[in-house]
């Protein structure tokens, strides 16, 4: 007899799991074996319930072997297969062939809604299966191009289809608009900070990590919201890495093109960001995967948090290792970090007078560590503007955000046409040896280069960090070469504000 195959949810990926039942006579019990965790095994009293509702009663032992026996399972996906499993070792219910099912049932026999339905729908693709899902996951099956799936409302309505007394409905594929939601805040509406606006587009049009500074109220929260209005929109397998996420975590999909953004508080713990817990889940380094992580009050963030950010920004993937297992979840985001430049968060301010001793700014500025500080591009200081600025009716006079986009999409294409050949998309994931390699650098600005990085004490990532945001300089100029002036801006941005907090 065929097994009925479910799935099982690893990290961000599903895995295939053949649930094999074997009835007896004896006094009626219901045994899981296979690894199975609190969920699963509590679906015995799901499944006999759901089973019931549709007229069957089980009767005598039941063994219910969950393959491979050393994967663990978890969660309720496997209740569907599970009873329709014991439906065919009754006779009352053809195996489905080739065909994965998945979801939670009800005890009135209602499949309900079911986390990871898009992992198991590209599973499904690779290997060729149809896949039965949950009628409310119908919006995320139909974003899997390609894929055969059918929606099942109920236990009883997939248990007639597999008799063929009826035909379940195909899920139909899903058909862009391919519109993005509007700016908010746009860029034109922002009064002032010339040099943070050129730094958030640079950030934009490479994927560079971006570190405000700036007095309380000076607008880097506002600033950094605005950086969503000018992100291009997402490419078909950058939507279906973000897809994955949200569905292991059963979120809704939402705009498929529109890219993550994703606000942490600073009381966050280091599972909630990073990802782990008992059960292994993406934290919010993941959720933000090709969008952008803000982490505002960067320096009240635990310093064990801050810390573990370093393996993420550098390789794009952050690794989670408990007890029960090792996972690698993807983490390829653009940082946006914001903090005061001291305790009272008025040094350097033309306004306000700091009130803070020497030590206790040194001891501020010193909770973010060197080697984080390497690992941003682009330093922008923020100042307050003056009272006049503020409440001048007039609007701001600046390029609005869907301009600006536009230019950033551009420089994108000419990125993804240099560096697609090596699998990147984006100047901030080239390696060092293939960048140094296809730069195009001209010999003055190499020389210009060798003389400030001795000036500046750069380290060796730090000049890494600095040729690929002088390559996306570059690039929003439509230049093929990398020359003095792109050079230039990109120190500035290098060491401008982090004078400030490095001195």
């Amino acid at each position: 007899m065929r097994p009925v195959i479910g799935v099982t949810l690893h990290g961000v990926e599903a895995r295939k799991v053949e649930v094999e039942v074997e009835i007896t006579g004896g006094l009626f019990s219901i045994s899981i074996v296979g690894l199975p965790d609190t969920a699963v095994r509590e679906a015995k009293e799901r499944v006999r319930a759901a089973l019931r509702s549709v007229g069957l009663n089980v009767r005598g032992r039941v063994a219910i072997n969950l393959a491979p026996a050393d994967l663990p399972k978890e969660g309720a996906l496997l209740d569907l297969p599970m009873a329709v499993g014991i439906a065919v070792a009754m006779g009352e219910a053809k195996p489905p062939e080739r065909a994965i099912l998945m979801g939670e049932l009800a005890l009135d026999g209602r499949v309900r809604k079911a986390r990871g339905v898009v992992p198991a729908a590209v599973l499904a693709l690779k290997e060729r299966f149809k896949i039965f899902v949950p009628k409310e996951n119908i919006g995320e099956v139909s974003l899997v191009k390609g894929v055969e799936a059918y929606a099942v409302e109920s236990l009883g309505e997939l248990l007639a289809h597999l008799r063929g007394d009826m035909a379940l409905k195909r899920v139909e594929e899903y058909q862009e608009t391919g519109e993005l939601p509007k700016a908010d805040p746009d860029l034109s509406e922002i009064k002032g900070h010339t040099q943070a606006k050129r730094a958030l587009e640079i950030a934009a049009a490479g994927h560079h990590n971006v570190f405000m500074i700036g007095s309380p109220g000076s607008g880097k929260t506002m600033l950094a919201k605005a950086l969503r209005g000018i992100l291009p929109p997402l490419s078909d397998q950058e939507a279906m890495d973000v897809l994955l996420i949200k569905s292991t975590l059963g979120l809704p999909p939402g705009n498929i093109r529109e890219r993550p953004f994703r606000i942490v508080h600073h009381t966050a713990s280091t599972v909630a960001v990073c990802g782990g817990g008992p059960n292994l889940r993406p934290g919010e380094i993941s959720l933000a995967h090709r969008g952008v992580l803000f982490l505002d009050e960067f320096t009240e963030f635990r310093r064990e948090l801050v810390e573990a950010l370093r393996q993420p920004l550098e390789d794009g993937a952050i690794v989670v290792s408990r007890a029960s297992g090792s996972v690698s979840y993807p983490a390829r985001v653009l940082l946006v970090a914001a903090c005061n430049p001291c305790p009272c968060g008025y040094l350097g301010d033309p306004i306000r007078q700091c009130r803070c001793s020497a030590s206790a700014i040194e001891r501020y500025q010193r909770k973010i560590s060197g080697p984080i500080v390497d690992r941003m591009d682009l330093y922008v200081s923020v100042p307050r503007l003056s009272p006049q600025e503020l409440v001048s009716i007039n609007p701001a006079d600046s390029t609005d955000s869907a301009t600006v986009r536009q230019r950033v999409i551009k420089a994108r294409t000419l990125q993804l046409a240099r560096w697609e050949k090596w699998g990147y998309s984006c100047n901030a994931e080239v390696p060092e040896k293939i960048l140094r390699k296809h730069l195009s650098l001209s010999g003055d600005a190499l020389t210009f280069l060798e003389k400030m990085a001795g000036k500046l004490q750069l380290t060796g990532r730090g000049i890494t960090r600095i040729l690929r945001v002088a390559r996306t300089i570059a690039d929003l100029d439509g230049s093929s070469d990398v020359g003095i002036g792109h050079l230039s801006e990109a120190l500035a941005y290098r060491k401008g504000a982090s004078m400030l907090w490095m001195s």
